[in-house]
C-alpha cells in the first residue's frame, strides 16, 4: 500500500492541474419521493415527489469529480439546442467548468437520464436519447478544437458513453498526435463498445469488468483472468497500460509487457449505488498521472475515491475532504 504521505502529496498536486475532457454530455435528473402505496391501476409503486435535482452525467460527471479535486478543467462535447442542454450549461457555470469548447447542435436532443428514487432505492430510470452520431462530431471545426485544447492540457480524458460524440476520426486524431510526438500528455480512455474497433495508441484504457470481458472475449473470474484480459486489450488497443475495475473485487492495473499486474482490493465498506463510480476512478487516476504519480499511487487514490462515492445514492462527485480523511485513516 502506498503511504498516506505519498497519496496526500499527489492529491495536493492536482490543484490547478489543466485537464482536457472530451466526451458525451448527459443531464442526470433525479426525482426524489416517498412510496406508501401500490397503484390500483397496475402493480407499481406510487411515488409522491418531494424534490427534483439536476446533476452532471456522462463525461460531465468525470469533469465534476476533477473540479472537486481542484483541477482546472476544459470540457469538449455537444449539446442539443434544448432546455436540457441549457440546464447543463448552468451546471457548468455553477461548478466553474470551462465549457468554451462545448458545441450546440440542433440535430439531436441532449441525452437525459431521469431516475426516480424513493427511500434511497431507485424505482425506475427513464432515458431519452438519440444514439446516432452527432453530425458536428466529424466536422473540421470540432476536430480542430480537440487538437488545440489537447495540446494545452497535462492530461487528456476521453469519456466515451457511446452517444455519438467520440468518433473514429476524433480517436484517430489523438492517436496520430501521440504517434508524431505532438501530444505528450497522457491520454486516458473510459471506453464504450461503440468504439472498441477504433481505440488505438492510448496511454491508459479503463474498462469495467463487463466491458473488458466483451472487448477481450475472455471471462473474468479472478485476478489471473483479469490480467489475461488486460494483456489482450493492451495489444488490441495499442495501450501503454490497462486499468480494469472489478466492482466488489477492486481493480487491476497492468502495464504493457508485464506478466503480472497490481491488484487492489475494494475500499468500499457499504455499497448503496455504483452509479458514476467509474467516473470517479477515471478522474482520480487521470489527474494523478497528470501530476507524475506512479500507476500504483494513482490506482490507490482512485480505489479509495470509488469506495467513498458508492456509499452514497446517485451519481456524486468525490468530496476531497472525505478523501483526505480516508487517506489519513490508513496510517492510523
Amino acid at each position: 500500500m502506498s503511504s498516506s504521505k505519498e497519496l496526500l502529496t499527489t492529491l495536493d498536486g492536482i490543484a490547478d492541474l489543466p485537464v482536457f475532457v472530451i466526451g458525451d454530455l448527459i443531464l442526470d435528473q433525479y426525482i426524489w419521493g416517498k412510496v406508501d402505496r401500490i397503484s390500483p391501476e397496475a402493480p407499481v409503486p406510487v411515488v409522491h415527489v418531494r424534490r427534483t435535482e439536476d446533476r452532471l452525467g456522462g463525461a460531465g460527471n468525470a469533469v465534476r469529480n476533477l473540479r472537486s479535486l481542484g483541477a482546472r478543467v476544459e470540457l469538449c462535447g455537444i449539446l442539443g439546442d434544448d432546455d436540457e442542454g441549457r440546464r447543463l450549461i448552468n451546471l457548468f457555470l455553477e461548478s466553474g467548468i470551462g465549457h468554451d469548447s462545448v458545441f450546440v447542435d440542433s440535430a439531436q436532443p441532449t441525452s437525459l437520464k431521469t431516475r426516480v428514487i424513493a427511500h434511497s432505492q431507485q424505482v425506475v430510470r427513464i432515458d431519452r436519447e438519440d444514439l446516432d452520431q452527432w453530425p458536428l462530431a466529424t466536422s473540421q471545426l470540432f476536430l480542430d478544437t480537440v487538437r488545440e485544447r489537447a495540446l494545452k492540457a497535462k492530461v487528456v480524458v476521453v469519456s466515451d458513453y457511446g452517444k455519438g460524440t467520440i468518433t473514429e476520426s476524433c480517436l484517430k486524431l489523438l492517436a496520430d498526435m501521440r504517434e508524431s510526438g505532438e501530444l505528450t500528455a497522457p491520454v486516458v480512455v473510459d471506453p464504450h463498445p461503440a468504439n472498441y474497433d477504433h481505440y488505438s495508441n492510448i496511454t491508459v484504457a479503463k474498462p469495467n469488468r463487463h466491458e473488458a470481458e466483451k472487448a477481450s472475449g475472455l471471462d473474468i473470474r479472478d485476478k489471473a483472468s483479469a490480467i489475461k484480459a488486460a494483456q489482450v486489450l493492451l495489444e488490441r488497443w495499442s495501450a501503454d497500460m490497462m486499468l480494469i475495475t472489478l466492482g466488489e473485487d477492486g481493480l487491476v492495473i497492468v502495464p504493457k509487457g508485464a506478466s503480472e499486474g497490481v491488484h487492489l482490493e475494494t475500499m468500499a465498506q457499504e455499497v448503496y449505488d455504483v452509479s458514476g463510480a467509474g467516473d470517479t476512478v477515471t478522474a482520480l487516476f487521470s489527474a494523478a498521472l497528470g501530476v507524475g504519480a506512479s500507476p500504483e499511487i494513482a490506482g490507490h487514490l482512485a480505489n479509495i475515491g470509488a469506495g467513498i462515492v458508492v456509499s452514497e445514492v446517485g451519481t456524486v462527485s468525490i468530496d476531497i475532504d472525505k478523501l483526505r480523511d480516508k487517506i489519513s485513516e490508513l496510517s492510523t
